[in-house]
């Protein structure tokens, strides 16, 4: 290896003629600059340069002294003729080095914090319902049959449409309890300009559909943390279905939805039908055969979020119903004041049972699958329908329009809220006897039951308002405002998440 000049090397003698220079070893002089270099195992081989210039130009060189207590290879030592060594270079700085690394590590960590923390919340999200575990949803709101089928689906929304909420409305409230002796506690006020839900119902895996009727023609799929996931149009295209007769696009007008027991489905049915082929809208005063458009409840994947299937029902079809035993949707249809049956194995309607009277809406099921209870809003009575004969049975008159139905967990009971009466009703499910009723306030609409079975929360529509009942005594133990014309409760926890107004009445 080659040095500068200017590091004043002493001249040092030429090799003998009978001695070779060791491979790979190069020799500068001061004097007259020559580089030697020598593969291994043959002669040297030199290159004589032109001296140095002496003038006023030149450089002036000093001869290096020995080095104290230098042995071989260094100038001046007595390993003189040895290969040269350069002098030590300027030490690394390991302190830049640690700075640089510690950088790296830092950004690397960061990275994957986030990464981990966006997928855990994301999953989390879906997940929860305030105490970290599932069971699968009722066959409808207020039912508490066991789920027969797996997991609840998790929709595969990578990112939600709008972000949940901080703090999150999901957090725990306090300390645990029976439902009877626990407060409402309104936690989060979702409004927009595309919200106007008809009814809100939460299902298996945290999720909540709020179904938006003709105003936006819209679902929209929330978490539990406020997120909304997704906004599902209510647009199909009907031949894709098989469906003939209404060329191109068609809309709906979703009002109600029922999970299936195992949560990968959702149930919606459609106020009426908007497109090629379909009359006037339907309306809240109507009569059998006169005529109203008959209309379609979808299907919709809850892991995709998209509509699946689409079934032919009645018109105006308004409460949706899954049995316990996911055999059968049932559609009350109000103003052909019909019961449909689909099947879901073929996702076919295989019956439409007439219910002797006017206007039905809420239903629920036996945990048998048997039997189902119908509320006759425009007849003031609830009916009980066989659902292998057909058959139908006056089954309670609690009072003046009677809207809503949910069933006691242990099945004993069943409440019926009656919208014009103002108040709500306890039946004994075996005999049909009213057992109590108590006043709320004005038209008391949907309403749930705590999953202990000790209340149920009622939402008032006229007075924007949500009761809490106390079942032991049918005692009204907690009311707090909402907005205007809530019409859902959709949860069956001691929480308030009411707020969004909805317009249609029945």
């Amino acid at each position: 290896m080659s040095l500068p000049d200017h590091e004043g090397l002493e001249e040092l003698p030429p090799p003998p003629a009978d001695r070779r220079v060791p491979a790979s070893t190069t020799v500068r002089s001061t004097t007259e600059r020559s580089t030697t270099t020598v593969r291994s195992g043959g002669s040297a081989r030199v290159q004589t340069l032109p001296a140095p210039a002496t003038g006023a130009g030149a450089r002036h060189t000093t001869p290096a002294q020995p080095r104290p207590g230098g042995s071989g290879g260094g100038p001046g030592g007595p390993g003189a003729g040895t290969p040269l060594r350069r002098p030590p270079g300027p030490r690394p700085n390991y302190a830049l080095r640690r700075l640089v690394a510690l950088l790296v590590l830092i950004a690397l960590l960061a990275t994957v914090w986030f990464v981990v923390r966006a997928v855990a919340g994301f999953v989390g999200g879906l997940f929860s319902s305030g105490s970290g575990t599932h069971s699968a949803a009722p066959a409808n709101p207020g039912s508490t049959a066991k789920a027969t089928g797996g997991a609840a689906a998790v929709a595969a929304v990578a990112t939600p449409e709008i972000p949940a909420p901080t703090p999150s409305p999901d957090a725990k409230q306090g300390a645990p309890g029976a439902s009877d002796v626990t407060t409402m506690v309104r936690t989060m006020r979702i409004a927009a300009a595309n919200l106007s839900p008809k009814s809100i119902v939460a299902g298996p895996g945290g999720l909540l559909f709020a179904q938006n009727m003709m105003y936006h023609h819209t679902v929209s799929v929330f978490r539990a943390d406020g997120a909304l996931l997704k906004t599902i149009p209510d647009s199909v295209d009907l031949s894709s279905f098989g469906i003939t007769g209404h060329a191109g696009i068609s809309k709906g007008a979703p009002v109600e939805v029922a999970f299936t027991p195992d949560g990968t489905h959702a149930w919606v049915s459609n106020y009426s039908m908007y497109g090629a082929g379909f009359g006037p809208e339907g309306l809240d005063r109507c009569t059998a055969g006169d005529g109203t458009s008959t209309s379609f409840v979808y299907r919709i994947d809850t892991k995709t979020l998209a509509v699946d299937a689409v079934v032919p029902v009645g018109a105006v079809p308004k409460y949706v119903a899954v049995t316990p035993d996911a055999s059968k949707v049932l559609v009350s249809n109000w103003c052909s004041w019909t019961l449909s049956v689909i099947d879901t194995k073929t996702n076919t309607q295989t019956a439409q049972i007439p219910l002797g009277g006017k206007y039905p809406r809420g239903i629920v099921v036996s945990p048998d699958s048997r039997t189902a209870y119908v509320a006759l809003m425009g007849s003031g009575r609830i009916v009980t329908v066989d659902l292998a004969s057909k058959a139908v049975t006056t089954f309670a008159q609690p009072g003046t329009g009677p809207r809503h139905l949910v069933i006691s967990p242990d099945a004993a009971y069943l409440y019926v809220t009656n919208n014009n009466s103002g108040t709500v009703s306890k039946i004994d499910r075996a005999t049909g006897a009213v057992l109590a009723t108590v006043r709320t306030a004005s038209e008391p609409r949907s309403m749930t039951i705590s999953s202990d079975g000790k209340s149920i929360y009622v939402v008032n529509y006229g007075s924007a308002s949500m009761s809490k009942i106390r079942t032991s005594d049918m005692a009204v133990v907690q009311t707090v405002p909402t907005d205007a014309s809530p019409s859902a409760s959709p949860t069956s926890r001691q929480r308030s998440r009411c707020g969004s107004p909805a317009t249609a009445a029945a």
